[in-house]
């Protein structure tokens, strides 16, 4: 197993029925969810799902009102008892523990958020956040203590000793996500935490979870039906149709490259440029000049390259500056090299870089601009052209 996976799911089965363990046995694998339910009267929840979960990304599972995204996840703890297959936290079979490990394993390494908050209506705010750590037999100094201090992170300070009924309805959700973190969970799902929220509120929940991740870096399984929602907050998505995986991968891979029809559908109202990076739009790079070559020869080859921009490179492939034929017109007597006359300032932009923050940098001039990776070796080109073509794309 990959050493920095913390969820692990192979081969995830759940059948909803009289006799599950006998119809998945004998279970024509190619039939559709609506074929098996005619032929056996049994209900694919879950069809052979397998995925990973990375240590501290957030991966979305994200389908319409009966894909099977919420079985999927209750699979994960045990809420619901899958048919098959396996469910790995940290290496452990969730599936094979006992009702004690099962029980620590929920109280200590995993918490949930619920789209309807399920707070104690009797009990202050303060007193919901803590009801995790009580339940541990947590000193109720110590309890509150700490949820004091988680209270602040969610930005509910001074409503300590208020009742759920006299928040708003953001407000109940951020008490709900509050008392998730106070128990310092490793694994935090989220099923639909936002869908019963106003756009406006589900937007700032949607900020602050994304701002609160960044600060304490949890694993999180994050349910939604939302497309952009799951774009916005997942570092991968699982997209689900009839229980079963449509396409799993990073948001710019989905919008990029969408596996079939279904997948396509969702990412048809997604702006492009909002999604895509420099490095899934750039081209190769057309025109790589030597730092003593003459300033002819340069000429002659960047005529012939579509970018109009030819870039020097370091001896560790790094690139060193950049060449046009303006700036070959103004040389002055003295320089005969694309070495001597390149710009060395050129703005050189990461691979990861959005597009949308490039337009403003691609507008203002004619000639691309380098793209570099995570070690700043040149990797591609990228100008306004191949900017404006992605955000006119669907």
């Amino acid at each position: 197993m990959n050493s920095s996976a913390k969820i692990v799911c192979n081969n995830i089965w759940k059948v909803f029925g009289p006799n599950p363990q006998h119809t998945l046995k004998n279970l024509d694998h190619s039939l559709s969810r609506a074929q098996v339910q005619e032929q056996t009267g049994h209900v694919i929840g879950v069809k052979d799902m397998s995925f990973t979960v990375e240590q501290g990304e957030t991966f979305v599972v994200m389908g319409l009102s009966g894909s099977g995204k919420s079985t999927l996840v209750r699979c994960l703890s045990r809420l619901i008892e899958p048919t098959a297959g396996e469910v790995l936290i940290d290496g452990e079979d969730v599936i094979k523990m006992n009702s004690a490990q099962l029980t620590d394993l929920r109280r200590h390494k995993m918490s949930m958020v619920f789209q309807h908050f399920g707070l104690f209506p009797h009990r202050r705010v303060i007193d919901n956040i803590a009801f995790g750590l009580e339940i541990r037999g947590m000193d109720k100094a110590e309890r509150i203590a700490k949820s004091m201090e988680v209270l602040d992170m969610v930005g509910l300070n001074g409503w300590d000793q208020h009742f759920p009924r006299e928040l708003s309805g953001g407000m109940q959700q951020r008490v709900g996500l509050a008392r998730a973190m106070a128990v310092d969970p490793e694994i935090l799902i989220f099923d639909e935490p936002f869908s019963a929220l106003d756009p406006l509120i589900r937007r700032e929940m949607q900020d602050e979870l994304l701002r609160l991740q960044k600060l304490v870096k949890k694993t999180m399984v994050f349910i939604t039906h939302d497309f952009l929602e799951a774009i916005k907050m997942g570092d991968h998505i699982a997209i689900m149709k009839d229980g079963e995986t449509s396409q799993i991968g990073t948001p710019e891979q989905i919008v990029a490259s969408p596996a079939d029809d279904y997948v396509r559908e969702f990412t048809e109202d997604v702006p492009r440029y909002k999604v895509l990076s420099a490095g899934t739009v750039m081209r190769d790079v057309e025109c790589l000049l030597e730092n003593d070559c003459s300033l002819e020869s340069a000429r002659d080859r960047l005529n012939n390259a579509p970018g109009r921009t030819g870039f020097v490179l370091e001896n560790n492939g790094q690139c060193a500056g950049s060449l046009t034929i303006a700036d070959i017109k103004t040389a002055n007597g003295n320089s005969n090299t694309a070495g001597m006359i390149m710009n060395r300032n050129v703005e050189r932009i990461q691979s990861v870089t959005k597009l949308d923050a490039l337009i403003d940098l691609a507008s203002s001039q004619d000639y691309s601009i380098p793209v570099v990776d995570e070690n700043q070796k040149l990797i591609g080109e990228i100008d306004r052209t191949i900017i404006l073509q992605a955000m006119r794309s669907r």
